[in-house]
């Protein structure tokens, strides 16, 4: 990653920030946009705020290599409407969470959207990543090609790492092209149909790109060659009469799950975010769920007691987060075992020694 691309846009302004922060010893919240600052551990607020945003632009766009490039305060909007000019999209579509959602923030969280089960996740997108150590200086990791196997592949490592290991001033990111034909189904069912049915088609060839299963319809999502969409079409509206959705209602449906503003969503009851394999059986817990990524992602709100959630998931053979819920305190992702806890515990110490960045957003004492 060019050296020269990183010498305006706010990098000065970070790099005095943070070697102002390290000769005082004072931690520091980094933040961009703010629209995730609900996700995690509850950010500290006697914490100073280092604000990203000043680090802005999209440092370079190469739509034949499916190739970008762009530096951490860049709006997350103005990055996809400059790859919608070209017919390209980021695959595993990023929630916004809000207008001032930022490229940074995007990988910091490493949250996807509703293709996440057929494309990939932020992370599997990274190609390269400049990130600011402790003292100021610029540390280059991966590049801009796809491929790319010097060394330990950090940048990847900085997907929905919080900020905890440092400020991701430039981010190269690869792209695709936007499918030739899309369209939506809808069919009635209960859950434990829709789990089978999602599993049945996992494997089969129906270029199915995104799921959602809620209150008893499922919605399918198909994407690809115009005669393969139209063929899996035929098949699924007589095996299973699943009907179409209209283009203007897929499109809000689809965009309301991936911004998280389906009537689903709202409210202040604790949301909890279980990963499970996705042959797991319905979780049998109270409370309104909803289903993603062909059965692996389940949302789930309840008032049960958290132990009682988390046990659920591990018996199940997954994990769960507290999404949401703002009477909680600390706690909200699924506890680590001893050895990956020291993993990420080296980790930090290696790149933040001084522990400045972000101290305690993904667990306490981290």
């Amino acid at each position: 990653m060019p050296v020269e691309a990183l010498t305006t846009g706010g990098v000065a302004a970070i790099r005095d920030a943070v070697r102002a922060a390290a000769a005082d010893s004072r931690p520091l919240r980094l933040r961009g946009g703010g629209t995730k600052d609900f996700y995690g551990e509850p950010p500290q607020d006697s914490l100073d705020v280092l604000d990203l945003r000043g680090c802005a632009g999209i440092v370079s766009h190469e739509p034949t290599e499916l190739v970008v490039t762009a530096r951490c305060g860049t709006s997350l909007a103005e990055l996809e409407a400059e790859l919608a000019r070209h017919r390209q999209f980021l695959p595993f579509e990023p929630p916004h969470l809000g207008e001032a959602a930022t490229v940074g923030g995007m990988v910091a969280a490493g949250l996807s959207g509703p293709r996440r089960a057929s494309a990939g996740a932020v992370r599997d997108y990274v190609l390269g990543a400049v990130l600011m150590s402790g003292d100021g200086e610029l540390l280059h990791f991966g590049g801009q090609v796809m491929k790319n196997v010097a060394g330990y592949d950090v940048s990847r490592l900085l997907a929905g790492s919080l900020g905890i290991l440092g400020p991701i001033v430039q981010v190269s990111l690869k792209v695709l092209p936007l499918p030739a034909a899309e369209a939506t189904l809808r069919l009635r069912c209960d859950l434990r149909d829709a789990l089978t049915y999602l599993n049945a088609w996992g494997g089969q060839p129906l270029p199915i790109s995104a799921s959602a299963y809620h209150d008893g319809e499922l919605s399918l999502r198909l994407s690809g060659a115009r005669a393969a969409v139209e063929a899996a079409m035929d098949r699924l509206a007589s095996t299973h009469g699943a009907e179409p959705l209209g283009d203007g209602r897929a499109a809000a449906f689809w965009t309301s799950l991936r911004e998280q503003t389906a009537p689903f969503f709202a409210g202040d009851a604790p949301l909890w975010r279980l990963s499970l394999p996705s042959n797991a059986a319905p979780v049998a817990l109270s409370g309104p769920q909803l289903v993603e990524w062909g059965g692996a992602l389940r949302w789930l709100r309840t008032e049960a007691d958290p132990q009682a959630v988390r046990r659920a998931a591990t018996e199940a053979g997954g994990t769960a987060s507290l999404y949401f819920d703002p009477r909680a305190g600390s706690g909200r992702f699924h506890p680590l075992s001893a050895a990956n806890l020291e993993l990420h515990r080296r980790l930090k110490r290696e790149l933040d020694p001084q522990g400045l960045f972000n101290p305690g957003r993904m667990y306490p004492g981290l």
